[in-house]
């Protein structure tokens, strides 16, 4: 389900955020669902546990997971009053993105095109 690039410049605990964010997002993982023990997890990806840890500590910060002690890290429920904050700072980042890249020449019918393959659907290149 997770597979990670050890070749790539990024490291391996940011991918592995990044991945988990995205089961998230795409209700892979569902509200309140356990994730791997950072030990199972660790061997499974033939990783460091450590690495785990950081990037379970990464996500925990930025809301979307939260840790019982004894039972492991789990799935955190959508908070609406939080996510209008974030909501906010993703629109702003979103609307610098779509600026720089209609300047680059990306068209409006390649940016939908885009959404769209975020969303679910076909990609069509």
């Amino acid at each position: 389900m997770i597979e990670l690039d050890v070749r790539s410049r990024k490291p391996i605990y940011e991918q592995l955020v990044e991945k988990l964010k995205q089961l998230i997002i795409h209700e892979v993982l569902k509200e309140d669902e356990k994730l791997p023990s950072v030990r199972d997890l660790a061997q499974q990806l033939t990783i460091n546990p450590n690495t785990i840890q950081k990037a379970y500590r990464e996500l925990e910060s930025q809301g979307y997971i939260y840790s019982v002690k004894g039972k492991g890290s789990f799935v955190h429920p959508v908070q609406q009053s939080k996510n209008a904050e974030e909501l906010k700072k993703v629109r702003e980042e979103l609307r610098k993105l779509f600026a720089e890249a209609i300047y680059l020449g990306m068209t409006s019918e390649e940016i939908q095109a885009l959404l769209h393959e975020v969303q679910g659907g076909e990609q069509n290149d």
